[in-house]
């Protein structure tokens, strides 16, 4: 092993001191100087460029322990802004958020099924906007992105719903901007986004299974982001769950997203609306093809039974993928976000019942399934932790 240069070293003990600050709120210099196992001197210098850098500053005393009231520090929030975009869904969202995760400003920019070139640019104007917004210097970029990465090179190797092959986005944007900027998939992003930001900040371990229109899982292991050899880890929406089922936008057959992604909760929902004018889906749309997710959750809410064995199978397909991840990683801390999240203890039952009958018993009694607290921003605020983490060290 090579010895650390002094640069290194320096920039090592600053993020430490950073991610101290950050994670404790409030604290004193001896305090961090205790808890970093670094020498008081180093704490003070440290501390003395990140109060120049504006990152961090004394907000008052702390309790005296019998001599002088230490003053304590804490991270400026407001000193960084952070881009957040999420590009997995049929309009793609953005938002400017501080250095704790709270949203500044927040734009979207429908899709209208756009792919390709068209889509790029979409993106392109998505930013704009945001940077323009910033009202602090910004830090980075962060982007989450349905399809295949090669995150290491920033580069979208298969994007199927957005016929993106082998796109260089983080060359683009770096070049477009002048900011770093940081890609990964988008359930990767969101199980960075649970971690950092959300209820599953004190697991370790953690699997994020988002069900939009498409459908992969995000996994963070001993608090890291597991990418995969090939950046391509959690890409369970392409596992074949149904024998000589539909065929998927990938040119496979039955896969898990032909039946339990958003856009196959849709489908089978205009079927109903087209067969049965007595359709609750009827009140909230004016045709079955403007139906859409928040259509068939607002016909759901409010009652209509057809719908309910849906979301079940949908579930149960859930289930049998939350069951094989169950098996292989045993993960005690599973939680299921996106668009279709949003239909709560109906999915969630059956990918429950699934998953214990789909794996041992002593794995499955083991394991805690629950809804993300953060809704449909959880992608967005993964794609600022991936800023946070990559820029400041702050995971």
């Amino acid at each position: 092993m090579k010895k650390a240069t002094r640069q290194q070293i320096k920039i090592h003990n600053s993020r430490l001191i950073l991610k101290t600050i950050y994670g404790q709120g409030q604290i004193s210099r001896a305090d961090i100087a205790r808890l970093t196992r670094l020498t008081r001197t180093t704490v003070s210098d440290v501390v003395a460029e990140l109060i120049k850098d504006d990152l961090v500053a004394e907000v008052g005393k702390g309790p005296s322990a019998g001599g002088k009231p230490p003053t304590l520090l804490s991270v400026v929030d407001d000193s960084r802004h952070l881009v957040g975009v999420d590009l997995a869904n049929s309009e793609f969202r953005g938002s400017v958020i501080n250095l704790r995760g709270k949203t500044k400003h927040r734009f979207r920019m429908p899709v209208n099924d756009q792919n390709g070139n068209v889509a790029l640019k979409l993106v392109y104007q998505l930013v704009d906007q945001l940077v323009e917004a910033a009202d602090s210097p910004l830090l980075g970029i962060g982007i989450g992105t349905p399809g295949l990465m090669d995150a290491r090179r920033g580069m979208v190797r298969s994007a199927v719903n957005l016929d993106w092959r082998d796109l260089p986005m983080r060359d683009l944007l770096e070049e477009r901007y002048s900011l770093p900027v940081y890609i990964a998939n988008d359930s990767q992003v969101a199980a960075l986004g649970e971690y950092t930001f959300g209820d599953s900040r004190n697991s370790s371990n953690l699997i994020v299974v988002k069900v939009g229109r498409g459908i992969s899982a995000g996994i963070v292991l001993n608090g890291q982001l597991y990418y995969g050899d090939g950046s391509g880890a959690g890409e369970i929406g392409h596992v074949a769950v149904v024998e000589e089922g539909r065929r998927c936008l990938c040119g496979h057959f039955g896969c898990l997203e032909t039946v339990a992604s958003s856009r196959a909760i849709v489908r089978r929902a205009r079927a109903i609306a087209q067969n049965d004018p007595h359709s609750d889906l009827h009140r909230f749309a004016a045709t079955p093809e403007t139906i859409n997710t928040d259509v068939v959750l607002q016909a759901f809410e409010a009652g209509d039974e057809a719908l309910q064995p849906i979301i079940t199978e949908a579930g149960h397909y859930l289930g049998i993928a939350v069951a094989n991840l169950v098996s292989a990683l045993n993960i005690q801390h599973i939680v299921i976000a996106g668009s279709a999240a949003r239909f709560g203890d109906a999915l969630l039952e059956p990918i429950r019942q699934k998953m214990r009958q789909g794996s041992l018993a002593a794995l499955a009694d083991e394991t805690d399934i629950e809804i993300s607290g953060l809704g449909l921003d959880i992608v967005i605020l993964g794609a600022a932790a991936l800023i946070l983490a990559n820029e400041l060290g702050i995971v």
